[in-house]
């Protein structure tokens, strides 16, 4: 009595696979017509107009999700966006400036399982167990003051000509004025992070550095004729920034040098003067955006 039971609905299922199979056949032929008839209506794509979107988030992805250990080391990566036009940076446009940022915090340490940079917002009790000051890993204050410099109206007027950062351990970055840096914070970690592992990072679609990690000492990168300024709360010398960049010779580079620390003092040897621009201590982002627009004022910049 089992078998003719199991016969008949072997039959049936047989007779509904094969019914399937027609419909699935039947709608697939109806697809390939309307795709056919729709490229044919339509123009074809070229290379050239494919969105590069898909490439920069990729990339950008990859930085978010760490793998670093996909590529080796000193090889250059790819960072999202650059203007589509930079600024071309020329002598014959007048004298410009530099801004160095020293003794900035960018450490790199291995949390748990991997590489992090070093802030005292996440890695409060890491530090503290590896017995390090927690306040003084501030990377924050390098991400306000590059996007300050960096979207700056001398920047944009192309008055700019280079930015170089100078950890608390001594490693050089040179960062390129036409640089997109990141927005977020949490980004902007992921970027440092990939820099100073692989030592620099190209645009997408192009072979240009836009941020590398170079050599010491950084006056061997500085024009000869330039104006070395440092930038300090504890110097003697209180001035107004505006008269101060007013009376300054029209021929002559600056270059400023501005700490990135939480707490300390700029000691350098090679700046021609050290002043302080306020009777109150100001942060790095606040203290550029003052430079800037007493420059701004001096080259008639609006």
């Amino acid at each position: 009595m089992v078998r003719p039971y199991a016969v008949k609905g072997k039959k049936r299922r047989k007779r509904e696979d094969k019914y399937d199979r027609v419909e699935e056949a039947e709608e697939a032929k109806e697809a390939k017509e309307a795709e056919e008839a729709e490229e044919a209506s339509e123009p074809e794509e070229t290379e050239a107009s494919q969105p590069e979107d898909v490439n920069k988030g990729a990339m950008v992805e990859k930085h978010r999700n760490g793998n670093e250990g996909e590529e080796k080391v000193g090889n250059p990566i790819e960072l999202e966006g650059i203007p589509i036009i930079p600024v071309e940076l020329s002598t014959k446009n007048g004298p410009g400036a530099i801004f160095i940022l020293e003794r900035a915090s960018l450490e790199v340490a291995k949390v748990g399982k991997t590489y992090q940079l070093l802030n005292s917002d996440d890695h409060s009790n890491f530090l503290r167990k590896n017995n390090r000051d927690p306040a003084l890993y501030r990377p924050d204050i390098v991400h306000q003051a590059l996007l300050m410099v960096l979207d700056s109206p001398i920047n944009k007027a192309g008055k700019l000509r280079n930015v170089y950062v100078r950890t608390a351990a001594g490693v050089l970055i040179e960062i390129k004025p036409h640089v997109r840096i990141p927005r977020t914070f949490k980004r902007f970690c992921g970027v440092m992070l990939q820099l100073l592992q692989k030592l620099s990072i190209s645009a997408v679609g192009k072979r240009e550095k836009l941020m590398r990690v170079i050599k010491n000492p950084v006056t061997q990168y500085l024009p000869v004729n330039s104006r070395k300024i440092g930038f300090s709360y504890s110097s003697e010398k209180l001035v107004n920034i505006q008269n101060y960049v007013a009376a300054a010779e029209n021929n002559r580079d600056f270059v400023f040098v501005v700490g990135a620390m939480a707490h300390g003092k700029v000691e350098t040897d090679y700046t021609d003067d050290f002043i302080s621009i306020s009777g109150y201590p100001l942060s790095a982002a606040f203290c550029i955006s003052m430079i800037c627009q007493a420059l701004a004022g001096k080259w008639d910049i609006l």
